[in-house]
């Protein structure tokens, strides 16, 4: 266990921080994952501009490399525009 407070306080704020990543990173995913099963392009296309700045502020943050964020726009921006 840590002794100092300031190791302490590290703790603390880092476990804050994994458990607000892990939610963000989830709900992204449910998100993508709304869009691939999508049938309807009408649909499909609102939903694209949010799953974007979703991916675009986790990799902003580091909860994701930025190269797999490109990765998923690309790919799902295709299957959006191949519906």
């Amino acid at each position: 266990m840590a002794n100092h407070k300031s190791a302490l306080k590290r703790i603390r704020s880092n476990e804050k921080k994994r458990v607000l990543n892990r939610y963000q990173h989830k709900t992204t995913r449910n998100a993508i994952k709304a869009i691939r099963l999508a049938t309807d392009k009408a649909d499909a296309t609102a939903k694209l501009a949010t799953v974007i700045s979703m991916i675009d502020k986790l990799a902003k943050k580091n909860v994701i490399h930025d190269n797999k964020a490109s990765n998923l726009k690309s790919k799902l921006t295709k299957f959006v525009n191949k519906l």
